[in-house]
């Protein structure tokens, strides 16, 4: 069973957020910034949690003190390249990435995967939930070993969770609640979520 401080999170929030037209990190739910929300829900899960962002001084009055920030080059190569920049600063065997626009994410599924770690085969480089596109990148568990591989695959062009994760033995996450993996991206999204 692994506990919190067997686990470090990360939260990607780079993005542009071109197709919301605002901040999605910024945007409320349920009177709660989203990033706060995905934040909150992190520190359930994880002693240390990294928030990977260009924009520090956007986010840092809705964070607590004690949020650690990992500074990404603005419009930089995607949420590969940032995954890659927070995995670097991981001492835990696991990590659990998260991207900053899931409004659905639920606490108790994210503990209740983190608790089936030990149980994911070694060659795995992950444990990732899976959907008709493919793999659920931006809501799962990754070893901090995937760190080398991953770099030289960034290192060659690579810029696609998909193509890297389809070239590794990946664990599936039992889903029991898709919604939970909504991803936020337009004001249409939004207005479905309310």
């Amino acid at each position: 069973m692994t506990n919190r401080s067997q686990l470090t999170a990360i939260i990607l929030a780079g993005g542009k957020s071109s197709r919301m037209g605002e901040d999605k990190a910024l945007i409320l739910i349920q009177g709660v910034p989203l990033l706060q929300r995905i934040y909150n829900i992190a520190e359930s899960c994880a002693d240390t949690v990294y928030v990977v962002t260009p924009w520090e001084e956007r986010y840092q009055h809705i964070l607590p003190p004690n949020c650690q920030f990992i500074k990404e080059a603005p419009l930089s190569a995607g949420p590969l390249v940032g995954f890659a920049k927070g995995l670097a600063q991981v001492q835990t065997d696991w990590v659990l990435l998260l991207a900053c626009d899931l409004p659905n994410l639920r606490v108790e599924v994210l503990q209740a995967w983190a608790n089936q770690l030990d149980d994911v085969t070694t060659p795995a480089i992950a444990a990732l939930a899976h959907h008709i596109k493919g793999w659920e990148p931006l809501c799962g568990f990754y070893r901090r070993s995937c760190l080398a591989d991953l770099n030289e695959y960034i290192n060659q062009g690579g810029r696609s969770f998909q193509s890297w994760l389809n070239q590794h033995p990946v664990q599936l996450l039992p889903v029991t609640e898709p919604g939970m993996l909504f991803n936020c991206n337009t004001p249409e999204d939004l207005a479905n979520l309310n």
